[in-house]
């Protein structure tokens, strides 16, 4: 059963949840409508207890991060950016702590290229299929954004802090195969069979005990490590506050968005 058209569709298959970004013509860029519904699909799901979790998205992106033409509509009121900004990063952590703590297993398909915060919801999951063609890169330096999306609060702990910081300090563009070689993504799929790759991971699941699963998510993802993610993410979000209403980071989401228009 799926749900009716809106930022975020869910649908029911095969005893999972899929959760689908729907903001094509924006590369699913993240908005706090989008998050608000996300985590609205998020927790209705943990409700109902599905076998896994799948997040997934439409269109030829699987997200390009925080929406850069809400934060300039936005940027001429230095309270009103700050505002907007607490909003959208705020609602994107809460969201990956939804993710962290879900009673099932999380799966992330990624179709296409992942930028900004929104590499959260690949570093929140258990198994990443990635297709081939995408990638993930965080842009942070280019505009003058301080990281969010656990970027520093959980990438570090998956590939180490010399490699993560090189990345985000030259703005390393990770392709499919280098994601699985750090251990980010848990295969490689032809884009045609992303999907049917994550539902295989599925249907091996399913048929096996969910009782096992929850234990093993919940002692993997134990209090003091949630606590110590929970702090790292507001570190990011302090951080990011700090940074977005500077001239000089207005000046380079300026000059980002006319390179990319």
């Amino acid at each position: 059963m799926k749900s009716a058209p809106g930022l975020v569709e869910t649908e029911e298959r095969d005893g999972a949840l899929w959760v689908r970004l729907n903001r094509p013509h924006r590369h699913n860029a993240l908005v706090p409508d989008l998050l608000l519904d996300l985590r609205a699909a998020i927790q209705a799901a943990a409700r109902n207890k599905p076998a896994a979790l799948v997040i997934c998205a439409k269109g030829g992106s699987f997200s390009t991060g925080g929406d850069l033409l809400g934060f300039l509509d936005h940027g001429a009121c230095k309270k009103d950016l700050q505002t907007y900004s607490e909003c959208l990063v705020g609602l994107l952590h809460d969201a990956i702590l939804d993710l962290l703590t879900f009673p099932a297993p999380v799966l992330t398909a990624v179709n296409g290229p992942v930028t900004g915060g929104s590499a959260g919801l690949v570093f929140a999951a258990d198994m990443v299929a990635m297709s081939e063609d995408a990638f993930i890169q965080p842009y942070y330096s280019e505009v003058g954004f301080g990281p969010d999306g656990g970027w520093t609060a959980l990438l570090s702990d998956r590939i180490g802090p010399a490699r993560s910081l090189q990345i985000q300090y030259l703005n390393e563009r990770i392709f499919a195969d280098d994601a699985l070689a750090l251990g980010l993504v848990s295969r490689i799929s032809k884009p045609s069979r992303l999907e049917a790759d994550v539902a295989d991971w599925v249907a091996a699941l399913g048929a096996r005990h969910q009782q096992s699963h929850v234990a093993t998510r919940q002692n993997v993802w134990d209090a003091q490590r949630l606590e110590a993610v929970r702090k790292r993410l507001e570190n990011e979000k302090e951080h990011f506050l700090e940074l977005v209403a500077r001239p000089e980071t207005i000046a380079g989401l300026k000059t980002f968005t006319s390179k990319s228009a």
